[in-house]
């Protein structure tokens, strides 16, 4: 292992109004994860076009471009529409298909996928066949620590997919909605249905975010809560994004579980704070311990 973090999966532009930014959740991941000292590989597909070239121009900036950002010939780059409601919280408009939706499977892909020390994916990138095998054949070639990342955007994903990605991974994070379609509404408690889940999908690692309330985390037989941070929020896009690359950034750091979940409740807190899901922060400024 190289002790690199392999972020895989959708770029895109965020436009809120009239006012666009450099996002989609793994390459959120990746800028988090770099910001808390983290040596990243961020692997995706833009189009070969102008918001391509930009969207390259932003990566190299920031020392997020590797040679495993593809770039394709025929499908776009993706402009996703964001619309904040009354408690700023996110809904997005994203087209299909994309240049994400077109990852193909390389050398050097397998490669950092086998010598990476965390491999880090989600479901939206997954929504295409190419995308989802090329991953597929990433998650079987790697004994790293796999993050699955489940952020649902509907309706580009099914359930399947999702029970596949599940499989595979030995960290799962989700927010209460996606648990509530995952893990069911039915009678027990969330910490009977998070026992279930892993009964079902044994990974070493899941944990629920709940807003402003907070997340919990299972791990090891055990559960690690946290009631979260109140700040004042700006909107929410990113923060469960911040969220996970703390909680990736703890485990591979071996941090005691209950610092984790707090620390990560803390930056996601933050991030909430700001506009957009990339703010520059150093974490010993933002986290209080």
């Amino acid at each position: 292992m190289n002790n690199q973090v392999l972020c895989y999966g959708e770029v895109l532009w965020d436009t809120f109004g009239k006012t666009r930014k450099a996002g989609g959740a793994p390459m959120n991941v990746a800028w988090n994860l770099k910001q808390q000292g983290k040596n990243v590989v961020f692997a995706s597909s833009v189009g070969s076009d102008a918001l391509g070239d930009e969207l390259i121009n932003f990566l190299q900036k920031n020392g997020l471009y590797s040679p495993l950002i593809q770039q394709d010939k025929d499908l776009p780059t993706c402009v996703v529409t964001v619309q904040l409601d009354e408690k700023q919280q996110a809904t997005y408009t994203i087209p299909e298909p994309v240049s994400w939706d077109n990852i193909i499977v390389t050398p050097e892909l397998l490669a950092q996928a086998r010598n990476s020390s965390a491999i880090v994916f989600g479901t939206l990138a997954c929504r295409e066949t190419v995308t989802r095998n090329t991953l597929y054949e990433l998650l079987d070639e790697t004994s790293a620590l796999t993050v699955f990342d489940v952020n649902l955007r509907a309706p580009h994903y099914q359930l399947d997919t999702i029970q596949t990605l599940a499989a595979k991974a030995k960290v799962i994070k989700m927010n209460e909605e996606e648990a509530d379609l995952l893990i069911g509404r039915g009678s027990g408690t969330l910490k009977d249905k998070i026992i279930e889940f892993q009964r079902t999908y044994h990974p070493q690692t899941i944990c629920v975010t709940r807003g402003d309330k907070g997340a919990i985390l299972w791990h090891d037989d055990e559960f690690f809560e946290h009631p979260g941070f109140k700040v004042d929020v700006v909107d929410t896009v990113g923060a469960g994004d911040s969220f996970l690359a703390t909680l990736t950034t703890g485990l591979l750091n071996n941090e005691p579980m209950q610092q984790i979940v707090a620390r990560a409740c803390c930056v996601g807190a933050f991030v909430t704070s700001k506009q957009g899901a990339t703010p520059s922060y150093k974490i010993e400024e933002i986290v209080p311990f």
